[in-house]
């Protein structure tokens, strides 16, 4: 009887290049993305445009939320779908148990995200990646490949019409005369609620001390767990699209689905900007409260046209990709893509000492125009560190433990 290949991570030559190049791209789009919430408070950066910005300021801040904020956290939750595929596809060929020892990486994860959002920063994403890993193996382990792409725009769906039903009762209740009052009145004490924790998040993570920073991160990731509920559908969602790219072959061969990836460079992308467009001029900038029913629309096409400008940058990488003049530039990228897990912790652990009251006290001090450079500056850095780590070494530190946690074995770490 022919025993079963060993399980292990994924060697150098089992890669798929074009994941680690988008991951690399990725994180500078994350950078872009995260930085104006660690330069200042963390829900200040969730409500679109700041209308207190003016000149180049406030166009930094607009090119920002046009072409980055949303787009990139769905890329790298479609990359972490198309991971897990990976990962499950290579334990069904090895012959080996997937359940235990997926089990064990999304527990280290968690582990990691946990620490993350409660010792360096409040805006992370692994806790949520974790979390909604967990309903990806209960419920859409054994899902045909044909089915993945309607479940995952059906769950990506889910929160806009929660969204929308949820504008239209605020609306109705605003208009009808017995409500209109009781209604007034949660949307004044919602709106003081989020003015209350963007001064306490101002105040500790610029002027407290470590550890009252580390209380208030305790109450945002409450906050943003909070959220998870409804939007984690979402992240459900773009996990699963991703999952089909890798089961379909559609990424690793993407010569074999030219219309597919030219639907999304030409027709995706174009509709998610004009998507974005849109809402950018009804809600330039919008609440953390209740909302009314344009408000409601108006996130719902960025939350969707996001998706869409997303998709449309992933073909264009790929694209990227299949020309000779161009593959080469953007495999620069790929090692900083390989290390993704640890330059995107360096990047909070770096940025939040740089700019915090605890560290160097550059809190509210890098103008919004200027964060732009920074984060290209810092990224650069990030690649060229990326580079000379692994030529010497096979994984990222937090690869390597991340991989050590998920096998129970300690993976050779130096080269040669």
């Amino acid at each position: 009887m022919t025993e079963p290949t060993p399980f292990s991570p994924v060697q150098g030559s089992e890669r798929i290049d074009a994941l680690d190049v988008l991951r690399g791209f990725a994180l500078v789009g994350i950078l872009l993305m995260n930085i104006e919430a660690m330069v200042g408070p963390l829900d200040g950066a969730l409500t679109g445009i700041d209308p207190a910005l003016t000149g180049a300021d406030r166009w930094a801040d607009a090119l920002v939320y046009f072409f980055v904020q949303g787009k990139f956290y769905p890329l790298f939750s479609l990359l972490f779908g198309m991971g897990f595929a990976v990962m499950m596809q290579r334990a069904v060929d090895a012959g080996r148990p997937f359940v235990r020892v997926y089990l064990r990486r999304v527990l280290a994860l968690l582990a990691m995200g946990l620490a993350h959002a409660l010792l360096v920063w409040s805006g992370d994403i692994l806790t949520s990646y974790a979390l909604v890993a967990l309903l990806l193996l209960l419920f859409f382990r054994d899902t045909p490949q044909s089915r993945l792409p309607r479940w995952a725009i059906g769950l990506m769906l889910l929160p806009l019409w929660l969204m929308l039903l949820s504008g239209a009762m605020v609306e109705v209740a605003g208009m009808l005369p017995e409500s209109a009052a009781e209604m007034a009145r949660v949307v004044e004490e919602s709106n003081a609620e989020m003015a209350a924790m963007l001064e306490a998040q101002r105040q500790a993570q610029g002027q407290g001390t470590y550890w009252e920073a580390v209380a208030q991160r305790g109450e945002d990731l409450a906050l943003m767990l909070g959220y998870l509920v409804m939007w984690g559908w979402q992240l459900l969602g773009l996990f699963l699209l991703g999952a089909w790219f890798v089961r379909s072959g559609a990424i690793a061969g993407p010569e074999g689905f030219p219309v597919l990836f030219a639907r999304l460079r030409w027709v995706a992308l174009p509709a998610g900007m004009v998507m974005m467009a849109v809402s950018m001029v009804l809600t330039p900038t919008s609440s953390m409260g209740p909302m009314g029913l344009r408000d409601s629309f108006a996130m719902c096409l960025a939350m969707a046209g996001g998706v869409l400008m997303c998709l449309g940058y992933l073909a264009w990488i790929v694209r990227g990709l299949q020309s000779a003049s161009v593959a080469g530039g953007l495999k620069v990228l790929a090692p900083a893509g390989r290390m993704a897990l640890t330059n995107y912790l360096a990047q909070s652990v770096i940025c939040t000492f740089i700019f915090s009251g605890y560290g160097l006290g550059y809190f509210e001090q890098l103008p919004r125009a200027w964060q732009v450079p920074f984060v290209l500056g810092f990224y650069s850095l990030q690649v060229l560190a990326s580079h000379a780590w692994l030529a010497r070494f096979r994984f990222g530190p937090m690869e390597w433990l991340w991989r050590a946690a998920t096998y129970l074995q300690w993976p050779p770490m130096r080269r040669g």
